[in-house]
C-alpha cells in the first residue's frame, strides 16, 4: 500500500471498517455508530478505494465479507486495540508484583548508610523487583546516563547541578573529623592550626573537577589542608584510621557509624562549615513515570530514616 493510502486511514475509518465487518450491514453500522447511512456508505467506498477490495459483497442472506474482508476484520480489531492502548493512561504501578529493575547512581560514601536501607525497603515492598547500584567516578557522565535511561536517578552532594535535571534535597548532615582514639589530638584538642598541619585522609573525587565542600570552605578563607593520602572506598576509612595518625573529615552520620565498631574518636571541625547536603537528581524523561516516582519516594523515605532533616525539590 502506498504512503498516500496509509495517510488516508484514521481512527474513524478504522472503527467504521470494524463495525461494517462485524455487523455486515451499512444500516446497522450507521445506527450503531450514530451516523447517517449515506455517510457510512461513503466511508465504505473510501475503504474500498484504499484497500483495493470490495470488503463486503451481497450474498443470499445479506452482505458477506470477502476473503480480504475477513483478514481486514482481524487487522481492524488489532488496530483499534492499539489506538485504545495509546490513548489510555499507563497501568497503575504495583510495587508488590513489579519485576522492574531500578538503576541508581551513588558515590561510595553512601554504601555504609543509605544504600543498605534503600535495598531493605525495595526487598520489603517490591520483592520481585531488582536494584542495580552504579558507582559514580570521575570518568562517569551521570547526566548522560540519566538522559539515556542507563540510570533512573542519582544521589550525591553536589553544590550545584545541571539546570535541566530535576533535583530534590534528601537531607543535610553536620561535618566532623574522625581520628584514631589514641591520637594525641584527642586529649590536646583540635585547633585550626593542628587541623591544617595534620596529614589528612581524603576520598578520591567521584566527579571530574569536583571540589568538596570542605576544601571549598577552606579556600574561601584562604586556607588549605594537607591531603597526604586518598582512597576510593569509604569502607576503608576505619581500617586506615585504626592503623595511622591520619585525620578524616566527613559527615557525622558516617562518623557515628564507624565509631560503633572501631577505635574512632569524633571531633568537631575547628572552623565554621556549612552542613553537607545530599541530593537526588533525575531526568525529565522519567519525571512522570509511576514506577520511578515510587522509587524516588522510597529513596526519600530511606534518607529521612537514616539522616536528619528534609529538603525541597524543584
Amino acid at each position: 500500500m502506498s504512503q498516500r493510502r496509509v495517510d488516508q486511514l484514521d481512527a474513524n475509518l478504522l472503527r467504521v471498517l470494524h463495525t461494517l465487518l462485524t455487523e455486515r450491514s451499512v444500516t446497522r453500522t450507521a445506527m450503531k455508530l450514530g451516523q447517517s447511512q449515506p455517510a457510512v456508505s461513503n466511508m465504505l467506498k473510501r475503504l474500498r478505494d484504499i484497500t483495493g477490495d470490495a470488503i463486503l459483497v451481497r450474498g443470499k442472506n445479506g452482505m458477506t465479507p470477502t476473503e480480504r474482508g475477513n483478514a481486514l476484520l482481524v487487522l481492524a480489531r488489532q488496530g483499534l486495540t492499539t489506538l485504545e492502548s495509546i490513548a489510555s493512561p499507563p497501568p497503575a504501578f504495583v510495587a508488590a508484583s513489579s519485576q522492574r529493575v531500578f538503576h541508581l547512581g551513588a558515590p561510595d560514601y553512601l554504601s555504609v548508610l543509605l544504600i543498605p536501607r534503600v535495598m531493605e525497603k525495595v526487598r520489603e515492598l517490591a520483592p520481585q523487583a531488582g536494584l542495580v547500584v552504579h558507582a559514580l567516578s570521575a570518568g562517569f557522565d551521570y547526566a548522560a546516563a540519566l538522559e539515556s535511561g542507563e540510570l533512573d536517578c542519582v544521589i550525591g552532594n553536589w553544590p550545584d547541578a545541571p539546570q535541566h535535571l530535576h533535583i530534590a534535597q534528601l537531607s543535610e548532615d553536620e561535618i566532623v573529623c574522625m581520628v584514631n582514639r589514641r591520637h594525641p589530638v584527642v586529649s590536646k584538642g583540635l585547633s585550626l592550626r593542628h587541623y591544617l598541619d595534620m596529614p589528612h585522609l581524603a576520598p578520591t573525587p567521584y566527579m571530574m573537577g569536583h571540589r568538596s565542600i570542605i576544601d571549598s570552605t577552606l579556600a574561601e578563607q584562604g586556607l588549605k589542608r594537607r591531603i597526604q593520602m586518598t582512597i576510593p572506598y569509604f569502607g576503608m576509612v576505619p581500617y586506615v584510621l585504626a592503623k595511622t595518625d591520619l585525620i578524616f573529615t566527613t559527615s557525622r552520620s558516617f562518623a557515628l557509624q564507624c565509631a560503633k565498631d572501631w577505635p574512632i574518636e569524633i571531633l568537631p571541625v575547628p572552623l565554621a562549615m556549612p552542613c553537607m547536603q545530599f541530593f537526588m537528581l533525575w531526568h525529565e524523561r522519567v519525571h512522570a513515570a509511576a514506577e520511578v516516582q515510587w522509587f524516588r519516594r522510597l529513596i526519600a523515605e530511606a534518607a529521612g530514616e537514616v539522616f536528619s532533616g528534609a529538603g525541597q525539590s524543584r
